[in-house]
């Protein structure tokens, strides 16, 4: 969950400011779908069944929402919203300007994830800003393979691999499975949380969520892994992000979420007994 201070995220947009940096990579990565909220990172993103005539999806860490960061246990359904957010072009700059009106998900049991329902359709925003959404990929991703860890806050992209795939990654009394641990280039930093993960393809994999800045264990800002036995493992300065497939057997038609479906893998509140929170 690093990605929070707002004083760290203000100091470190100045810097990229001042030297050039983010105008400069916003020339070399693609930035399409990419979206930039005030606390965080975020993406456009559509399911491989998406319709142009659906109701856009966004997406961003459970621990960017606006509505506070979920308490271990706690799934968050159909909270109303009205927060707003920068969808990028291509090469970084600003296309326009996004609505949510619904929190549809949001969670950071098991993921980091929030899904905003935003005002407008897929083709709306085609029309209005000339926009595209990232799809979703609807299975896990293999170790080894190239990846992108694409920060609409900073405009800027990490390059590496994903190096393993973990069994549980704990933070301050938050558990994630099957996280996505980066090799050493994608040394991401506050404001990248909720960035997506792309694949070569260009498909969504992952959302960065966090990394082990100090070296410490299992605390705010400094995960560790744990493995099937229990064992924990510390790795200072890597980065962390949440596998996104689980997502695509939860939403059916008209990017509609229905944790019931089968094969959904999300964390189902009604069937563990966890608090639902809803619009209030």
């Amino acid at each position: 969950m690093k990605r929070r201070l707002s004083m760290v995220l203000t100091t470190l947009t100045a810097a990229l400011t001042i030297t050039g940096f983010a105008s400069a990579s916003a020339t070399t990565d693609d930035y399409t779908g990419a979206i930039r909220l005030d606390n965080c990172s975020g993406a456009l993103i559509r399911l491989p069944d998406s319709r142009d005539s659906d109701p856009a999806l966004a997406m961003t860490n459970g621990h960017c929402a606006r509505t506070g960061v979920p308490a271990p246990g706690q799934v968050i359904v159909g909270r109303d919203s009205d927060r707003t957010m920068s969808l990028l072009d291509t090469d970084g700059q600003t296309l326009g300007t996004l609505r949510a009106n619904e929190i549809v998900y949001s969670t950071m049991t098991g993921t980091d994830i929030t899904l905003y329902r935003l005002d407008s359709t897929y083709r709306q925003i085609e029309q209005r800003l000339g926009g595209h959404a990232l799809t979703l990929s609807p299975a896990p991703e293999n170790v080894g393979v190239p990846i992108s860890v694409v920060s609409g806050y900073f405009r800027r992209t990490w390059h590496c691999a994903i190096d393993r795939v973990i069994y549980s990654v704990h933070e301050a009394g938050y558990t994630w499975l099957d996280s996505i641990r980066y090799t050493a280039p994608c040394d991401t930093v506050a404001g990248t949380s909720g960035s997506p993960v792309l694949n070569p393809a260009g498909e969504i994999v992952g959302i960065d969520n966090t990394g082990n800045e100090d070296g410490g264990s299992c605390t705010l800002d400094n995960p560790c892994e744990v493995d099937e036995s229990g064992h924990i493992s510390i790795h200072k300065g890597r980065g962390y992000g949440e596998q996104i497939y689980q997502i695509v057997a939860c939403v059916g038609p008209g990017n509609v979420l229905d944790l019931t479906r089968p094969g959904c893998l999300l964390p189902k509140p009604a069937v563990l007994g966890l608090p639902v929170s809803s619009a209030t």
